[in-house]
């Protein structure tokens, strides 16, 4: 069957659900669940995959989505926990402080703060932990999600001390060794830890003009869509605290790029630049005249709103100081660094516990694990929200009442985080190396879609490289799982366009980054945390403008440093 057949057929589970739930505005829970069958049906039919292999695959990812949710789970617990402690009223009373105005808070939050999460722990846990923030300083739940998503972006290539380019990158290592060995002219590697150091310069070169323009552009669309006055102007008219957030980041994050690897630019990138928006955001550098707000709740549309409910208060009273309220995340931020960064020795340990499921229903190979001490949702999560208990000294009631409250909103993501994950898991599984599974031996899914698409590209594949890395990421929910899918097929489409590797492979990263803000795993949890289950579609046709802009600004850089490569060449 031709490769063009494939990619339809295995496009279509993406079509359903985004027919669905953009189209018909079904929610994720019933949406998924139908993708899901159409993915089977798929890989019954045209892939020829037997039944018992479907099944493992989907059992394997049901493993996978537990991990998830205890991610969630985390991270509302935190959220309710702050709420009936008091600390969160403190946090807003101490944000207003710094400014009342809320695209400043937006940037501190959803692109600084969240930043810095990312680059410590990675998986969809930035825009856990800053949405309900934004939430609770009385952004419409539909604006901190979209907020959230969209900057969890150009952080994402460095995210969780650089897996998704040390360990996403792994099936091009022996092809690494390959070109330095053959002795290729004009490499600025010798082996592939120095390979992930150059990709990781290459990619902050195509995340760097985005890390400025999308703060500015969110900011617009922010005034712009849930603003009284409907106006992009307000939200462009902070655009100098924009250009300021981002240099404060940028410096810190090319620095360690280009000086130490891949492991820490976005995490210190996070951390130094809030404290130095913070610091001018105090005294008003940047800052605009006039503070701009949401407006009166009773003028908000139905449909910004979920089941969660945002902060009415416009004044807040401190009930601890500041640096107890802060200190829940203060905590998870030190735990993050501590047990995640390999060279302080813990990670190990972390990594090793575990619950394995090994060769599900006997399929060699359709294994998963639950990292339980891995999980960001308990490792700080869950363990900071209990330490939380004694910090502040809650009482045995609002302790009772912040966990009820949190299983209660474990309900509905449960059942559209399983059927999403176990697509993604069909999607990979697909195209298995062995003739008894796969007898027409056809590639996986994602694999089929993305060689469709480089026939139909040629010599312009530079400027669409990194749509296949968003791609992987819409459909896996993962950066790292994107890289680990396509990037192999990325170098061998350099050698074919006679293009540079690092180039290509570094638009992949770039491309799996930008993904984070359109894929449906993300979209689901960020919902699941802001009371919004039901709104994916919604969403997802928000975010979906950013993330063409976004590739279309790296397809251009990644097309001008190919002719300058091209032309250094010839």
């Amino acid at each position: 069957m031709s490769i063009s057949i494939l990619a339809l057929v295995a496009l279509l589970p993406i079509l359903v659900a985004l027919v669905l739930m953009v189209g018909m505005r079904w929610p994720s829970t019933r949406a998924m669940p139908l993708s899901w069958l159409t993915c089977a049906l798929g890989a019954f039919f045209i892939w020829k995959l037997p039944v018992g292999y479907i099944t493992a695959l989907t059992l394997q990812d049901f493993v996978v989505a537990i991990g998830v949710l205890i991610i969630v789970f985390g991270a509302i617990l935190i959220l309710y926990t702050l709420q009936y402690s008091g600390g969160m009223e403190t946090i807003q009373y101490g944000m207003q402080n710094i400014s009342r105005d809320k695209r400043i808070q937006a940037i501190i939050i959803g692109y600084m703060f969240a930043a810095f999460i990312e680059g410590a722990a990675g998986f969809g846990t930035p825009a856990a932990l800053a949405a309900p923030l934004l939430l609770s300083l009385g952004f419409p739940p539909l604006a901190a999600a979209v907020v959230c998503l969209v900057f969890n972006s150009f952080p994402v290539s460095f995210g969780a001390v650089g897996t998704p380019i040390i360990m996403g990158l792994t099936p091009v290592k022996q092809l690494v060794e390959n070109a330095v060995a053959s002795g290729v002219s004009g490499l600025n590697y010798t082996d592939f830890p120095t390979f992930c150091k150059a990709i990781g310069e290459v990619v902050t070169m195509m995340h760097g003009p985005m890390a400025v323009i999308l703060p500015i552009f969110m900011l617009g669309f922010l005034t712009r869509f849930y603003g009284q006055k409907k106006s992009w102007v307000e939200g462009f008219a902070a655009w100098k605290f924009c250009v300021f957030a981002a240099v404060a980041f940028l410096i810190p994050y090319v620095a360690c790029a280009w000086l130490v690897g891949p492991e820490f630019p976005s995490m210190i990138g996070g951390l130094v630049g809030l404290g130095i928006i913070v610091a001018g955001a105090k005294k008003g550098f940047c800052v605009p005249k006039e503070t701009w707000d949401f407006g009166p709740q009773s003028t908000w549309d139905a449909e910004w709103t979920g089941m969660i409910a945002t902060s009415t208060d416009t004044e807040f009273k401190p009930h601890m100081s500041q640096f107890k309220a802060w200190l829940p995340y203060i905590l998870i931020g030190l735990i993050l660094v501590i047990t995640r960064v390999p060279a302080l020795g813990i990670k190990s340990f972390i990594v090793a516990q575990k619950i394995p499921f090994n060769n599900i229903l006997g399929f060699t190979g359709v294994s998963a694990s639950i990292d339980y001490l891995n999980l960001p949702g308990t490792i700080p999560f869950t363990l900071v929200a209990i330490l939380t208990v004694f910090i502040h000294g809650m009482p045995g009631a609002a302790v009772k009442q912040a966990w009820t409250e949190t299983f209660a909103k474990m309900k509905a993501p449960t059942i559209a985080l399983l059927a999403a994950v176990a697509l993604v898991s069909v999607f990979r599984g697909s195209g298995v190396a062995d003739m008894a599974l796969n007898p027409n031996n056809y590639p996986s899914m994602p694999l089929a879609m993305a060689k469709a698409m480089a026939d139909l590209a040629g010599n312009a594949w530079p400027m669409l490289a990194s749509y296949v890395g968003g791609l992987g990421a819409f459909i896996t929910g993962s950066n790292t799982v994107s890289d680990l899918l396509f990037s192999e097929f990325q170098w061998g489409m350099a050698d074919q366009l006679n293009l540079s590797h690092q180039i290509i492979v570094a638009a992949q990263v770039v491309g799996g980054a930008m993904g984070n803000m359109v894929c449906i795993h993300n979209i689901v949890a960020v919902c699941a945390v802001t009371g919004l289950i039901g709104r994916e579609g919604m969403i997802l046709k928000k975010t979906f403008w950013p993330f063409v802009l976004y590739g279309i600004v790296v397809g251009i850089i990644a097309s001008l440093m190919a002719f300058v490569f091209m032309a250094d060449r010839f």
